[in-house]
């Protein structure tokens, strides 16, 4: 129980109705999880505004409103407080209810298109093998210390956010690595977070759906780096062409890694393979069965990291080779086939053509190169045409399936994308709506030392259609149809 005024310390309120002295035993943003004496937080929402649930949140029990428009009517025992932006104030509202618990820590902050969840997790890999009890936010799950959450958003909302954070400091944990999505940046769920540290991975084509354009999106990335204090790093990616526009006005201090540009951290690919990478990091060799050029910057990344961090290099360099990287990131799914068999999250051109380009750079062309992809539903449109293109460009077959078709006819999908095909590849491609079918197509049309790369999903288990998520495992739909070709 904390007494109201102190939750809403920081919030810029405009009026009062009632005395902020009450006690108050939760809060929430949404109206169905009211309990007694809840603090009930009104956003206005794309699809639903929380003002119309003020008087249902009342009756199940919340003794205190904070809202952007006081309603007509105000019951007798309820504080009222309004506010210009709840959404931007419950962020204020939420490290004031959980302590602020990112001061207690140190967070760092990973954002760009790809890569975000591999850095993530090899971070959070190398720091938990070093011995420190370490924290995980990210798409694929959250860790406090040994311990498992599953995730459902890549930035949870900032109410949620806190309570992991919370309970990462109760855990004892030091250091918590974070994806940051634009999505989270845009609608401030990171507001108000203490950042040790950011990372800047890459930008391409993603999420226009929701940005409307690139820059916007490119900006929306940026503000993280702004809003960094001068006592935190800001680590960018020296190879991509927006990584020093992300850290032109941050405050906090610059660095960069790299593979191809001069940077303070860089990496050189020295042998490669499908087992693995030998790679030269500044002046230290590490062996990694990580592979691809995307990999070797995700690497260096992490070691920049651990440097950046106060980490002795004798205390890390021994566990870099261990990193496994994240689930469903060119994966290798191991069979008796002797097929190389391959899943990846690639769901954006630039992913995709970096896989492929991975795979191109290690195949003898003696076999063939079998693509099976979607593209998901009810998401940025502009980017199905660039994906079938990429696909078609740089395999010998490729199959377009279903991915998570949400609300959408999965066929106007697949037709979407057979727009960026161009007609001298209409013979390397064919339509498999049923993901499933496409999968088992593949593994049946595939021969000894071919190639199939089942890109899109990475380590999701399920499948988005008609408002139901189906179980759905690329990894095992490849295990079970290569196993039955011995």
């Amino acid at each position: 129980m904390k007494q109201l005024k102190d939750i809403l310390f920081g919030v810029p309120l405009q009026t009062v109705s009632g005395s902020t002295a009450v006690q108050v035993s939760g809060v929430t943003f949404d109206s169905r999880t009211v309990t007694s004496q809840s603090l009930f937080v009104a956003i206005k929402g794309t699809a639903h505004d929380g003002h119309a649930h003020i008087s249902n949140a009342i009756k199940q029990g919340a003794v205190a409103i904070l809202c952007e428009q006081l309603p007509d009517k105000l019951v007798d025992g309820v504080v009222y407080a309004s506010c210009e932006n709840t959404r931007r104030s419950l962020a204020s509202v939420a490290n004031q209810w959980y302590d602020n618990p990112s001061k207690a820590l140190k967070l760092i902050g990973i954002t760009g298109t790809n890569g975000k969840t591999s850095v993530a997790t090899m971070a959070y890999q190398l720091f938990d093998g070093m011995g420190y009890t370490t924290g995980l936010l990210s798409t694929v799950d959250i860790r406090i210390g040994k311990n498992v959450v599953s995730s459902t958003h890549t930035t949870p909302d900032v109410l949620t956010l806190n309570k992991h954070l919370s309970q990462m400091v109760a855990s004892g944990v030091t250091h918590c690595f974070m994806e940051v999505s634009s999505h989270g940046i845009d609608q401030d769920r990171i507001a108000e977070l203490s950042f040790s540290g950011g990372v800047f991975t890459n930008l391409s084509h993603d999420h226009l759906d929701y940005h409307k354009d690139f820059k916007s999106y490119r900006d929306t990335k940026k503000k993280f780096f702004d809003n960094l204090p001068a006592s935190a790093f800001a680590l960018s990616n020296a190879d991509d062409k927006n990584g020093s526009y992300m850290l032109q006005n941050t405050k906090a201090s610059a660095y960069y890694f790299g593979l191809k540009s001069v940077a303070d951290f860089h990496v050189k690919v020295l042998e490669k393979d499908f087992s693995g990478m030998l790679l030269k990091l500044q002046h230290d060799e590490v062996w990694t069965p990580l592979v691809g050029a995307f990999n070797a910057s995700n690497f260096v990344c992490v070691y920049a990291l651990a440097i950046l961090l106060d980490v002795e290099r004798t205390d890390f360099l021994p566990e870099l080779s261990t990193l496994k990287g994240a689930p469903g990131r060119f994966q290798t799914v191991q069979n008796n086939s002797h097929v190389t068999a391959i899943v990846d999250y690639a769901h954006t051109p630039d992913a995709l053509s970096q896989v492929l380009d991975t795979i191109t750079a290690l195949r003898t062309r003696n076999e063939k190169l079998i693509t099976v992809i979607g593209c998901g539903g009810n998401r940025d449109k502009a980017k199905r045409p660039l994906m079938a293109k990429a696909a078609v460009a740089k395999s010998d077959l490729t199959i377009f399936t279903s991915d998570n078709p949400r609300d959408e006819d999965p066929a106007v999908i697949v037709e979407d994308m057979l727009k960026g095909v161009p007609m001298e590849a209409n013979q390397k491609h064919l339509t498999v709506l049923n993901r499933a079918q496409a999968i088992k197509t593949a593994c049946t049309m595939a021969q000894k030392q071919d190639i199939i790369l089942v890109a899109g999903k990475g380590h999701e288990t399920y499948q988005d259609q008609n408002g139901e998520r189906l179980p759905f495992d690329d990894t095992q739909e490849l295990t079970q149809n290569l196993q039955s070709k011995r």
